[in-house]
């Protein structure tokens, strides 16, 4: 029996233990290492009071068809109405015999996806779409400068070398100072000039004004694929992403997976051939080692190669210097918001249908607004009487926002919410609660141009597979770091040395939300 020590149980490092496990050959023994006291990582659930908090906001969609099967075996998808589809009487495509939400827990909810901008008090959509109303709320000048602006950006392409440029060439610089650089320089921390356009051809893969003008004028009919980051529906657990993956915790301990919260890897060790042979974890104050034959880490690499010894200066001052965004999250309770639903989908209260809602304004520093009672109506404890939103601010781990307590945290997420009109009064927070996230999102800049040194350096060691987004320290989302799972998984059983298809996971062009029909 081989013991495989797997580091991090969030979505990769539960995914690898699952997929090892399932068999039940018992080839393999499987402990996960896990720092914090959660389950899910950035896809965890946080409870409070009744409610639930989805850290970071998690779509279940993916056009890896192992990942949607993997989904659905975990959590089958609804067969009935969820409680406010049945309220609102709205209509979902069902699967016949599936769970009924209203009567069962471990089932995977139908959603409808409205993600869009808030910019100067009006809604946008997101992305930008060339409709009447993205013409009325930008006025008549505002549209004939975007305008003019994205049609001299046709003619004179800038050469891709920034974010800046890569959002100018495919939107012109008009709408690149209204709907991108601010909010970019707000998630980053950086103005866009200084980010490599590495990000926005991962990120916006297929999104551009012609992209968008050629989706308007094409007859559905006509359409063989979604070229926007959009999708109509997308699943969703009916407590939560955390839900799924406490789940799966479970499932790996049923089929004799251990699982160690509050267990912080320290170090790496090697033996004399060069393999890794341990690591040095603390737990509740005391210090051990833990062996193992086989490695899988979804920590960050920069603490990864930090625990290593005798590593080349080179590739250590390279992943020292690999960056990261941190951010907070801020819960609130308030029994309406003041925004209108002026579109004509119906929700409970009539509240506006957003899942998402980008905050464009240079003058708030929130980044985004999750409104839980669309992601799911069981995330509330009241969805008929209240409204219980998650404000995303981005920040640096240390830094002055990141160590306000949590009343003055508070206190400056209404004032913002205040001068946007979303809310009318202070008085009208009924609850409150804030949650820190260290190294949420990996970054493109600083170090990372020379990253290939750090990776190629780490698969030098044919037992260790790093996986996941900070395992890889790539912008990947849920479906990828399950993806790099699966591969390592496959090289693990397969005695593949080679790790290439471990690492070219979320390296295809097409965006990962692009569904060929």
């Amino acid at each position: 029996m081989k013991k495989v020590v797997v580091i991090g149980a969030g979505p990769a490092g539960l995914t690898a233990a699952y997929e090892l496990l399932k068999d039940q050959s018992g080839e393999y023994e499987v402990v996960i290492l896990e720092e914090s006291d959660a389950i899910g990582g950035i896809s965890r659930t946080v409870r409070h009071h009744g409610n639930r908090m989805d850290i970071g906001g998690h779509r279940f969609f993916s056009k890896d068809e192992r990942v949607m099967k993997w989904w659905e075996d975990m959590m089958p998808f609804q067969g009935e109405p969820a409680m406010d589809d049945r309220i609102l009487n709205r209509q979902k495509k069902l699967v016949p015999g599936g769970p009924d939400p209203e009567k069962e827990d471990r089932v995977m909810l139908i959603r409808q996806r409205v993600s869009r901008i808030y910019y100067k008090k009006h809604f946008f959509d997101y992305p930008i779409s060339m409709k009447k109303e993205t013409f009325l709320n930008m006025g008549l000048v505002t549209t004939v400068q975007a305008g003019c602006s994205y049609l001299k950006s046709v003619v004179c392409k800038l050469p891709e070398d920034s974010l800046e440029n890569f959002y100018i060439n495919r939107f012109g610089r008009k709408l690149y100072s209204m709907f991108f650089e601010g909010y970019t320089k707000k998630l980053w921390g950086r103005h866009p000039r200084e980010i490599s356009a590495d990000w926005g051809s991962q990120r916006v893969k297929g999104l551009s004004i012609l992209a968008v003008l050629k989706d308007m004028l094409t007859p559905k009919k006509a359409k063989k694929k979604v070229e926007t980051s959009l999708i109509e529906e997308f699943y969703y657990p009916k407590f939560g992403p955390g839900q799924l993956w406490e789940t799966t915790a479970s499932e790996v301990e049923r089929l004799g997976g251990r699982i160690r919260k509050n267990c912080r890897v320290t170090a790496v060790n090697r033996d004399a051939d060069g393999r890794i042979a341990s690591v040095t974890c603390e737990q509740d104050g005391r210090t051990e080692t833990v062996e193992g034959d086989i490695f899988l880490s979804s920590m960050p690499v920069k603490d990864l190669v930090a625990g290593m010894q005798d590593v080349p200066e080179k590739v250590a001052q390279i992943a020292k210097g690999l960056p990261y965004r941190d951010f907070v999250t801020v819960g609130l309770l308030v029994p309406k918001l003041n925004l209108k639903n002026e579109t004509k989908l119906k929700t409970l209260g009539n509240i506006v249908p957003d899942c998402w809602i980008y905050v464009q304004d240079a003058g708030v520093k929130l980044g985004r607004i999750q409104i839980f009672n669309n992601w799911s109506p069981y995330m509330v404890s009241d969805p008929e009487h209240s409204v219980w939103i998650g404000l995303e601010y981005f920040c640096k781990e240390g830094s002055g926002f990141w160590k306000l307590s949590e009343k003055d945290c508070v206190d400056y997420a209404v004032k913002d919410l205040l001068k946007m009109g979303v809310i009318s009064s202070a008085d009208d927070v009924m609850d409150y609660h804030q949650e820190r996230v260290k190294k949420a999102y990996p970054a493109y800049f600083d170090t990372y141009q020379d990253i290939d040194q750090v990776i190629s350096y780490l698969n030098g060691f044919d037992n260790l597979y790093c996986i996941g987004r900070n395992g890889q320290h790539r912008y990947n989302n849920m479906d990828h770091s399950m993806a790099t799972a699966f591969e390592a998984v496959k090289n693990i059983r397969t005695g593949q040395t080679d790790k290439a298809n471990v690492w070219n996971v979320n390296t295809e062009k097409e965006y990962h939300e692009e569904k060929k029909s």
